[in-house]
C-alpha cells in the first residue's frame, strides 16, 4: 500500500472510530469481500447516519448484530487493514466476528443466525442445482432438441444431475448443519447416507402407496422404514443432535478408545433417535409448515400473496428472513414448486423501486445519488440491505412505498400462476428459476415490473407529503464538545453534550516549535495536494506537539505518530508527525495524552526522538490538517516563518 492511499485510509479509520462511539465500544472487526464489519458494545452509540458520509462508504446499516460499511471489492481489504490496526485488531476473521456478535443475540436470533449459515456454505450446490433445473425445462420445451439425439441426450443429463443435487440435498444439510454446531462434518455425512439408504423405502414411494414398508418394533414402538427424501427440516434437527453427541462422547469417552467408540456411540445413537424421536417430530414440523403455506395460497388467495410479498421486506429487518430458506427447500421437495421465491424477489425489486422514486426527488444532491445508485445495482441482484438502512427506512415513506409496491407485485404472482423450480437466487439471476410452464419467464418480467413501478409511483406519491428530508438529511459529523476546564475520558460521552456556540473566527496556535511552511510545501504528495484537507505544516526544532487550542482528544493513533484533536467548538485537526513515519511502529514516539482527554492550549500531547527518526531516514515535517470543516467555515493559515506556541497559525472563520 503506497503512502498516499494509507494516509488516506487513516483519516477514514480516525473518523470511523470517532463515529462508532471510540475504540472502547468496539468488541471486534473483520471484513467479508465487500463490507467492513464491526461489533459493538452499544450500537447506540454509533452515528450511521454521520458514517455514510465518511470518505469511500458506500452505505451502512446494522445486520446480525454487526454494524456494517459498504467499500467495495478490494478497497474494503485496504481500509481493514489500517482500521484494524488502528484499533489493535488484527487478525480476527469473520468467524471470531460472528462468535463474539453471537454473544449478543438473544436465543431467536441465535437460532435465526445458525439457519442462515447452514444454508450458506451449501449455497453453491444449492443453486447449480436450481439453474440447471431451470435450464433443463427450458430445453426440454423446444423441438429441435427433442428431435436431435446429442441435444436431447445433453438435456438429459442435466436433468439427471439437478434431480441428484436436489434428491441427496438432506445429506448435504446434515453435513453443514453439524459442522456448523461444532461436530466433525463426516459424521453429519454419514447420518445424511443413513437418511436416504437404499435399505429404506422411498419416501416418495411410500406417500404414493407404491412401495412397500418395513415396520419394526423397538421399546415397543412401531419403527417404519422409510428414508427421509425431501427431508429437509429432519437433516437440520439431525445435523444439530450429530454435533451435540459428537461433542458429549469426544468429552466423555476416555481417551484410549476414543477414537473407535466416539463416532461408533455418535452414529448409533443418532439413527436410533432418528426412527424414533427426530423423523417423526421433524415429518410432523414440515407437513405442517407446508400445510400453512399451502392453505394460505388456497384459501387467503391474492389477498394472502399480496400480504406476504407486501410485509416480507420488514422481516428482513428482523432478520428472521433466513428461516425462509429451509421452507423454500422443504415445499419443493413436498410439491415440487416455490411460490416464495417469486413473492420474495417481487418484495426486493418493490424496494429497489422506492430507491429510485427517492433517487427523483433529491436527484441533485450528491451524496443522495452515491448512495442511492449502488444501492439499487444491489437490489437487482437480490441484496436489499443497503437500500433499507441506507434510505427506505432512514427516511420512513420509502419503506411503505416499497412495502405497497411489493404487495402489488404479489397480485402480479397471484393472477399469473407464477411460481420457481429452486431457490437461493432472486431478481435478475432469479429469473433463471421460473417455472417455464404457462409462459413462467415473461409472467416473471411483467410480476417485476408491476413491483418496481408501484414502489416507485407510491414513494413519489408520500413523499409529497412526508418528506422531510430538507431538514434532516444531510447528518453532521461534527459533534459537540464539552467546555475545555472539564476534564473527562469517555471520548463518547463527551461528544454527546451540548455544542458551545461557535464565534465568528476561532484561532488555532503553535502546536511545536520551528519554521512554519505552507502544506504545498511538504515532501509528500498527499499532504502537498491537500487530499486529507487544508491546513499548514512546521518544521520542527524539537521533538514536542502541544494542543493548538482548547479541546479534546479524539484519537492516538496506536503507532502515536498521529493524533486526532477536536476544538471546543467542534473543529477537527490531524496532526501527523513525519512523513511515512507509521511504518516506526510507535518507536521513539511517546504520548502525554490518551483518547478522550480534555486539553488546554500549549499542553504537551506527544514527545517524539527528532533526531533518531531524521537518522532512520524519515522526514520529521508535522502537518496540521482540517479534515472536517463545514461549509460555512473558512479556513486562513498564517504566512510562512518562525513558529512557537504563542504564534497564530490558523484563523476559522464563519462565511
Amino acid at each position: 500500500m503506497d503512502a498516499n492511499k494509507r494516509q488516506r485510509y487513516e483519516k477514514i479509520s480516525i473518523e470511523l472510530t470517532r463515529l462508532v462511539g471510540g475504540k472502547e465500544n468496539i468488541q471486534g472487526v473483520a471484513h467479508c469481500a465487500t463490507r467492513l464489519r464491526i461489533v459493538l458494545k452499544d450500537n447506540d452509540i454509533a452515528d450511521l447516519k454521520a458514517i455514510e458520509d465518511v470518505d469511500l462508504a458506500k452505505g451502512v446499516f446494522v445486520a446480525g448484530d454487526q454494524v456494517q460499511i459498504i467499500f467495495g471489492a478490494g478497497l474494503v481489504n485496504d481500509v481493514y487493514e489500517v482500521f484494524a490496526e488502528h484499533n489493535n485488531m488484527k487478525n480476527m476473521s469473520l468467524s471470531d466476528l460472528k462468535t463474539v456478535a453471537n454473544k449478543k443475540m438473544n436465543p431467536l436470533q441465535r437460532i435465526i443466525k445458525a439457519l442462515s449459515d447452514v444454508f450458506v456454505d451449501i449455497m453453491p450446490g444449492i443453486l447449480a442445482a436450481a439453474l440447471l433445473t431451470g435450464l433443463s425445462g427450458v430445453l426440454g420445451n423446444l423441438d429441435f432438441v427433442k428431435s436431435n439425439d446429442t441435444l436431447y441426450g445433453i438435456n438429459r443429463l442435466i436433468n439427471i444431475s439437478s434431480g441428484a443435487i436436489f434428491g441427496f440435498l438432506p445429506l448435504a444439510v446434515a453435513y453443514s448443519a453439524c459442522k456448523r454446531f461444532g461436530g466433525r462434518p463426516i459424521l453429519g455425512i454419514v447420518i445424511g447416507c443413513i437418511m436416504l439408504s437404499d435399505s429404506l423405502a422411498n419416501a416418495y414411494s411410500a406417500a404414493q402407496g407404491t412401495a412397500e414398508v418395513t415396520t419394526l418394533h423397538i421399546f415397543g414402538m412401531g419403527v417404519e422404514l422409510v428414508g427421509f427424501q425431501g427431508g429437509i427440516i429432519v437433516a437440520l434437527l439431525m445435523g444439530f443432535v450429530t454435533a451435540k453427541l459428537d461433542l458429549f462422547f469426544e468429552k466423555k469417552v476416555p481417551e484410549v478408545i476414543r477414537l473407535l467408540v466416539s463416532p461408533l456411540l455418535t452414529t448409533l445413537v443418532g439413527a436410533l433417535l432418528l426412527f424414533t424421536v427426530i423423523g417423526p417430530v421433524g415429518r410432523g414440523l414440515s407437513s405442517g409448515i407446508t400445510n400453512a403455506l399451502v392453505w394460505m395460497t388456497q384459501n387467503l388467495g391474492v389477498a394472502g400473496y399480496a400480504v406476504f410479498s407486501g410485509l416480507q421486506q420488514l422481516v428482513v429487518i428482523t432478520g428472521l428472513h433466513h428461516i425462509f430458506g429451509a421452507i423454500e427447500a422443504q415445499l419443493l421437495a413436498d410439491t415440487g414448486r416455490n411460490f416464495l421465491n417469486p413473492l420474495m424477489s417481487v418484495a426486493i425489486i418493490a424496494q429497489g423501486g422506492a430507491v429510485l422514486g427517492y433517487l427523483l426527488m433529491h436527484r441533485k444532491n450528491v451524496k443522495t445519488r452515491e448512495l442511492c445508485i449502488p444501492s439499487f445495482i444491489s437490489v437487482l441482484f437480490g441484496i436489499t440491505e443497503p437500500a433499507l438502512f441506507g434510505i427506505n427506512l432512514r427516511y420512513r415513506f420509502p419503506i411503505i412505498g416499497g412495502c405497497i409496491g411489493g404487495a402489488l407485485g404479489g397480485v402480479a404472482v397471484y393472477m399469473t400462476d407464477l411460481a420457481a423450480v429452486g431457490f437461493g437466487t432472486t431478481v435478475l439471476p432469479g429469473i433463471a428459476l421460473a417455472d417455464p410452464a404457462g409462459n413462467g419467464y415473461v409472467n416473471y418480467i411483467i410480476a417485476h415490473a408491476v413491483a418496481i413501478a408501484g414502489g416507485f409511483i407510491m414513494t413519489l406519491v408520500l413523499g409529497k407529503f412526508m418528506d422531510k428530508t430538507p431538514a434532516d438529511a444531510v447528518p453532521s459529523g461534527t459533534q459537540g464538545l464539552p467546555d475545555a476546564g472539564q476534564r473527562g475520558t469517555d471520548a463518547a460521552q463527551g461528544c454527546q453534550e451540548a455544542e458551545p456556540e461557535s464565534p465568528a473566527e476561532e484561532i488555532f496556535y503553535g502546536y511545536a516549535n520551528g519554521q512554519l511552511i505552507a502544506m504545498e510545501d511538504v515532501k509528500d504528495e498527499t499532504f502537498a495536494n491537500k487530499v486529507l484537507g487544508e491546513g499548514v505544516a512546521v518544521l520542527p526544532t524539537d521533538g514536542r506537539v502541544y494542543a493548538p487550542a482548547d479541546g479534546m482528544v479524539m484519537s492516538v493513533f496506536d503507532t502515536k505518530h498521529a493524533i486526532c484533536f477536536a476544538s471546543r467548538y467542534g473543529t477537527e485537526i490531524l496532526i501527523h508527525i513525519g512523513v511515512d513515519t507509521v511504518n516506526l511502529q510507535g518507536k521513539y514516539f511517546t504520548a502525554h495524552v490518551k483518547d478522550g482527554d480534555m486539553v488546554k492550549k500549549g499542553q504537551l500531547l506527544i514527545e517524539f526522538d527528532k533526531e533518531q527518526i531524521e537518522k532512520a531516514g524519515y522526514d520529521t515535517a508535522i502537518p496540521m490538517i482540517f479534515t472536517d470543516l463545514p461549509e460555512e467555515k473558512t479556513l486562513e493559515v498564517s504566512a510562512p516563518g518562525r513558529m512557537t506556541q504563542d504564534t497564530r497559525t490558523a484563523i476559522v472563520r464563519k462565511v
